[in-house]
C-alpha cells in the first residue's frame, strides 16, 4: 500500500469507519477498563455506539470534504454516548472543523492534520467543566503536541501521525501515575486507550501499518478491584457517590452555555457540554435528575431526548460480571460480606428487587410476595446467615410480618422487625439504615421512613367479580 501524502475526504471516510470497525473489536476489552468516573464498564461500548452514529450519518452524505467534515460533526453530535462518547465527539468535530476549513495547497498535509488534532485537544478541554489530567484529555493533548512539533519539524503526513501516536501512548502509559484510581486497579485510562485506536485507524489508512490485535485478557484482578472499591468508599473520588448519569439534547442561545455548565457544576461532576450554534449535548453525573434539568429551564432552554442512567445499578452489574469472569460467586445471603453491627434481611419479589435492595446495603434477601410467602425456616436461615449478631427484618408484606415476629424466639441473634408491608416501604426503610447502629435503633428510624410513604398497588384480578 503507497503511503499516502494528504488527509483528503476519501482518507478521512475510511480513517472514521475503520475507527468504528476498530472500536467494536476492542470495546470488550476497553470496558475492562474502565475505573474511572465510574468503573461500569461501558467506555468501549459507549465510543462504539457513537462512532456507529457517525457512520452512519456518512454513509448517507455526499462524497466531498465539506460533506464528510459536516456528516461527523453532526453525526458525532447527536450520537454521542456517555461520559467518553461526548467528549469522543468533541474530538471529532474538533478535527473535522479545521480539516473543512483547509482549502488551499496544504489540504490534508502533515502540518493540517496537526494543527486539527490541536484543536481537537482544545475542544474537547472546552467541553469538560472540570478537565481531570490522567485521562483521555492528557493522552489527546500529549498527541497533540507532538505532532505540532514534528509538523513544524517538516515531517510528512505519516511522520506527524507516528509522532502523534508514540506520544500518546507513552500518555496513557503514565495515566495511573496521575489518577491513583487507575493505579489501585492496575490499568491505564480507557478513554485513552479509545482515542489511541484513532491514530491506529489513520495509520492503518495512510501508511499501510498493521491495526492493534484487540486485548483479550481478563482485566484487573479481583484484589485490584476490591482496592478500587475502598478507595471509592473512602470518598478519595467524589464522583463515584453520584447515583444517576443524565444526558439530553439541549435548545439554548450559545452566550448561556457557561452558565448553564456552572449550574450543573453546582449539581453535580463529570459535566460535559458539546455543541453549538444553538443545540447542544449534554452529560452529568449527579444525585438530583429534577436540578439538572431545572437548570437548563431556568435559563430559558428547551431539553429534549432525556436519558437518566442508574450509575449504582450499572456498576453492580459489572462488578458482578467481571467477579462472575474470575470465579467469584457470591451467596444472596450475607456469608462472606463484612461484618456490620447491624445487618437487614428482606423478602422481595423479584431479581430487579433484590438487586436494589443489595445496593442499599441489604445482606440477606429472601424470595417472596404476595401470592409466595416464605417459611419461618427459609427467614431463620437467613438471619443466621447474615454475618452479623443483630438484625433487621423486612418482611414487606402483611401475610410475612406474623412469621417474622417468631424469628427472635428462634436465635440467638437480636431481630428486630420493621412491619413493611410493600418493597416500597421497604425502599423508605432502607433510605435511613445504618449498618452500625444497633437493631433497635435502625429499627425505630426505619419504622417511621415506612410511614412515612403511602402505597397503592394495580394487580390483575384471579376471577371476574
Amino acid at each position: 500500500m503507497a503511503t499516502l501524502e494528504r488527509f483528503n475526504h476519501s482518507a478521512l471516510r475510511r480513517t472514521v469507519i475503520t475507527f468504528r470497525d476498530t472500536m467494536r473489536a476492542h470495546a470488550p476489552g476497553i470496558n475492562r477498563l474502565n475505573v474511572y468516573p465510574v468503573p461500569d464498564g461501558d467506555t468501549g461500548t459507549n465510543m462504539a455506539r457513537t462512532l456507529d452514529a457517525v457512520v452512519a450519518e456518512l454513509e448517507a452524505a455526499p462524497e466531498g470534504l465539506d460533506t464528510t467534515c459536516d456528516a461527523i460533526s453532526h453525526g458525532s453530535l447527536m450520537g454521542a454516548r456517555g461520559n467518553s462518547g461526548v467528549i469522543l465527539s468533541q474530538i471529532l468535530r474538533g478535527l473535522a472543523s479545521t480539516l473543512k476549513n483547509a482549502k488551499d495547497a496544504t489540504d490534508g498535509s502533515g502540518a493540517k492534520v496537526a494543527e486539527a488534532l490541536k484543536n481537537a485537544s482544545s475542544a474537547a478541554y472546552q467541553a469538560v467543566l472540570k478537565p481531570i489530567e490522567g485521562t483521555i484529555l492528557t493522552v489527546v493533548r500529549e498527541s497533540a503536541d507532538a505532532a505540532h512539533e514534528a509538523a513544524q519539524q517538516g515531517e510528512s503526513l505519516s511522520g506527524v501521525l507516528r509522532a502523534a501516536r508514540a506520544a500518546g501512548k507513552l500518555a496513557l502509559d503514565r495515566t495511573p501515575e496521575m489518577l491513583p484510581v487507575l493505579k489501585d486497579a492496575g490499568v491505564v485510562d480507557a478513554g485513552g486507550a479509545g482515542f489511541l485506536l484513532l491514530l491506529d485507524s489513520a495509520l492503518h489508512v495512510v501508511d499501510g501499518e498493521p491495526l492493534p490485535e484487540p486485548d483479550e485478557s481478563a482485566g484487573p484482578s479481583l484484589e485490584a478491584l476490591e482496592a478500587v472499591s475502598l478507595r471509592h468508599s473512602e470518598g478519595s473520588v467524589d464522583v463515584s457517590e453520584l447515583r444517576y448519569e443524565v444526558m439530553y439534547f439541549l435548545d439554548l442561545a450559545d452566550e448561556h452555555i457557561q452558565s448553564f455548565k456552572e449550574g450543573w457544576g453546582e449539581i453535580g461532576d463529570s459535566i460535559v457540554v458539546v455543541g453549538g450554534d444553538g443545540i447542544w449535548n449534554c452529560h452529568v453525573h449527579t444525585n438530583d435528575i429534577g436540578a439538572a434539568v431545572e437548570v437548563a429551564l431556568d435559563l430559558g432552554g428547551r431539553p429534549r431526548k432525556i436519558r437518566v442512567t442508574d450509575l449504582f445499578e450499572e456498576v453492580a452489574d459489572e462488578h458482578a460480571h467481571r467477579e462472575s469472569e474470575l470465579g467469584v460467586h457470591h451467596p444472596r445471603a450475607g456469608a462472606g460480606l463484612p461484618p456490620v453491627t447491624t445487618a437487614v434481611v428482606a423478602v422481595s419479589s423479584g431479581d430487579g428487587l433484590s438487586e436494589l435492595m443489595g445496593q442499599l446495603g441489604v445482606q440477606g434477601v429472601v424470595t417472596g410476595g404476595q401470592t409466595l410467602n416464605p417459611s419461618t425456616a427459609e427467614l431463620l436461615a437467613a438471619v443466621e446467615a447474615v454475618n452479623a449478631q443483630q438484625v433487621v427484618v423486612l418482611p414487606n408484606n402483611k401475610n410475612i410480618i406474623p412469621v417474622a415476629e417468631q424469628l427472635s424466639s428462634l436465635t440467638t441473634k437480636t431481630v428486630a422487625v420493621v412491619p413493611t408491608t410493600s418493597m416500597v416501604e421497604a425502599l423508605a426503610a432502607l433510605v435511613v439504615y445504618d449498618p452500625e447502629s444497633g437493631a433497635a435503633a435502625n429499627a425505630s428510624e426505619m419504622g417511621d421512613a415506612r410511614r412515612s410513604v403511602a402505597t397503592g398497588e394495580v394487580t390483575r384480578a384471579v376471577r371476574t367479580s
